[in-house]
């Protein structure tokens, strides 16, 4: 058996908050010898199997990582990944617009993927959210037995030693939920802010897009305008032409006038 598994049989469990999962106490491996899972003695609730790619040996400790915690992170490196792919052949084709249909067919492809992504998000959003609403029960059920030890204390039902045991445990146990919360938030903030980078740039681009027909039209009306202009020189001068003639002819008229008189 190699160091990598045997350093997690018998060692402790605790999740990133720091609560007791239990003890290693096996291994699950796949046909190709890979830990595929660990099984973790939790006491009372039985034998747990944890995934693999869920754990991380720290020092005497597996630290259980919780799996809405992968699937956020998973969510937000893929998107910001996709969101920088398109930026940057949107860069490409202004610098070479030669690329412009090869780049097509890859923004086409990206964009699919950003459509994907967010399907993959609700799901992500509701496993948070349920996450949140746990963990609000429990605070509830925590301050309840706060609230409860603290009535038996004062009616003289448990002396101060026990109350005081079970409100350090209890308040380690909020703090511990606290940790968490404020990450779900976090991810949750973060997941909004990338939908808002998403729509910026949507915006950006149409403002581009916008811009830029606002420049053709400029200039076709700018074009048209000369055109206009120049028939109306064309116009000027012909009339002038004419009227000159008219006079040149006015003129000799008199002349001949005056010569045959």
């Amino acid at each position: 058996m190699s160091d990598i598994k045997l350093e997690f049989i018998g060692k402790q469990v605790k999740d990133m908050y720091g609560a007791y999962v239990g003890k290693v106490i096996g291994l699950v491996t796949d046909i190709d010898g890979s830990i595929e899972s660990i099984g973790v003695d939790c006491g009372s609730i039985g034998l747990k199997k944890l995934s693999y790619e869920q754990l991380l040996v720290q020092g005497d400790f597996v630290i259980f990582i919780p799996k809405w915690r992968m699937e956020a992170q998973k969510l937000l490196r893929q998107k910001n990944l996709t969101l920088k792919r398109v930026r940057a052949l949107e860069n490409l084709v202004v610098d070479n617009d030669l690329m412009k249909d090869d780049a097509e067919v890859l923004r086409l492809i990206y964009e699919k993927r950003l459509v994907d992504l967010q399907s993959n998000e609700q799901d992500v959003k509701t496993t948070l959210n349920s996450r949140l609403q746990e963990l609000d029960l429990q605070s509830t059920t925590i301050k309840t037995i706060i609230f409860d030890a603290k009535l038996q204390y004062r009616s003289n039902d448990i002396v101060e030693e026990t109350y005081q045991q079970i409100n350090t445990n209890s308040i380690e146990l909020l703090d511990r939920i606290k940790l968490e919360k404020d990450e779900i938030n976090s991810f949750l903030s973060r997941i909004t802010q990338s939908d808002s980078k998403i729509v910026s740039n949507e915006l950006e681009d149409r403002n581009i897009s916008a811009s830029q027909e606002s420049i053709d039209h400029i200039s076709e009306e700018e074009a048209h305008s000369d055109h206009i202009e120049n028939d109306e020189k064309v116009e000027s001068t012909s009339l002038g032409e004419s009227q000159g003639d008219e006079t040149e002819g006015n003129w000799l008229n008199e002349v001949l006038t005056r010569d045959t008189a």
